[in-house]
């Protein structure tokens, strides 16, 4: 009993804070919008490529700030994984079958829109789902939400999020220096070791993750996998949840900086979209289209298809409480790529233009999947209450 209690507790915590991270997201991106598409966009662009150290602004932001945001992700992960609603096989199965099917299918779709064309490696965009997006858009309805959906939606995006770290990678790798790779294998394998032996302080972990950082970023590999890395080795709670480990009391800290400044600089570095004469046109580039289709309809085909298998074949049950159109519901909302889907973009393109198109393609995508997500649990809920008067 008291885990349960202290399992509804931390995913309570964790649902409000992304809740409130996707309401500041939404005000940085408009933000983000609006200077790209006004007379000082320029300087604007100026300033995004300003550079220090090496690196311009923009970059830091997107190889440096963003590995701490997959740092997050990596203790998040952890922690469902250890105590959460992904601790048990049994609770485990549906999000996991679901969350493979959200990846599949919009991806399938996409390699089928651009089979033979230039525009085949933005295949990982549509594959993506923004937790602090769709948990918003979930909020909005409030009490009628029943929280076996709210979880599955939670461990349904964690699980993407997990998945679009191995598909980046895998697939947005090119050249691999190993003398660098190598070293930086060395310290994380040094990092585990502190682990077993029992060293918890911080300060021997998070020094040497920055070091790791640097060699990451120098072999060729996505310097953010450094924070999934370091996430891996950091001191955990184990099966206790109430334990205060370094890795809870880290997650603790990073959760409103994650949320209230790295995601919204983010936002602000990558949103900035620019719309010109023609954008209705490039929304019908295959690579556009890809992303489109793969994020409106292969989301929830997807999800729900392979909830369906899953749930039919007695492999997993069903969410308590909830109904199959509340579930494609959640599987519409599944459909918010945003911020790892424009990461992905970001590595999957060089070309500005397409980078740009493909932008507003996941923008507009995530703009339908939400408004469409939220309109058709909003109708759902109404024909449940109406059905139990």
């Amino acid at each position: 009993m008291a885990k349960r209690k202290a399992d509804s507790r931390i995913f309570r915590k964790f649902f409000e804070s992304e809740k409130s991270s996707g309401l500041v997201l939404i005000a940085f991106t408009i933000l983000s919008l609006l200077l790209a598409n006004s007379s000082i966009k320029e300087h604007y662009t100026e300033l995004r490529e300003y550079s220090f150290g090496g690196l311009s602004i923009e970059h830091w932001i997107n190889d440096g700030l963003m590995a701490v945001f997959f740092l997050l992700i990596g203790l998040e992960l952890k922690r469902e994984f250890l105590v959460g609603e992904l601790s048990l096989l049994k609770k485990a199965t549906l999000p996991i079958f679901s969350a493979v099917g959200g990846m599949l299918v919009p991806a399938g779709i996409f390699i089928l829109i651009n089979f033979g064309k230039s525009g085949i490696a933005g295949f990982g965009i549509p594959m993506a789902t923004d937790i602090a997006f769709a948990l918003g858009a979930l909020s909005l309805l409030g009490n009628k939400v029943p929280a076996s959906l709210k979880v599955f939606l939670t461990a349904l995006a964690v699980i993407d999020d997990l998945g679009a770290i191995i598909v980046i990678a895998v697939f947005y790798t090119k050249t691999i220096l190993w003398g660098n790779l190598g070293i930086a294998l060395g310290i994380f394998a040094c990092l585990l070791a502190f682990n077993k032996l029992k060293i918890n302080s911080l300060w021997f972990y998070l020094p040497l993750g920055i070091v790791i950082w640097y060699f990451m970023r120098h072999s060729g590999i996505h310097a953010t996998i450094t924070g999934v890395l370091l996430a891996l080795a950091i001191p955990s709670s184990g099966k206790n949840p109430d334990a205060h480990s370094p890795s809870d009391r880290l997650q603790k800290a990073l959760h409103y900086p994650v949320s209230l400044i790295i995601l919204p600089l983010f936002a602000l570095a990558n949103t900035a979209i620019e719309i010109n004469p023609g954008w209705d046109l490039a929304l019908f580039k295959s690579s556009s289209l890809g992303i489109i289709m793969g994020l409106v309809c292969g989301k929830p085909i997807g999800i729900l298809l392979f909830t369906w298998f899953s749930i039919r074949l007695k492999i997993a049950d069903k969410p308590a409480g909830t109904t199959w159109s509340q579930l494609f519901g959640v599987g519409i909302l599944g459909g918010i790529g945003f911020t790892m889907s424009i990461f992905v973009t970001i590595l999957a393109f060089t070309d500005r233009s397409i980078i740009n198109d493909s932008k507003f393609a996941i923008f507009i995508s995530s703009l339908l999947a939400g408004l469409i997500g939220y309109l058709w649990l909003k109708l759902s809920f109404k024909r449940e209450h109406r059905t139990k008067k």
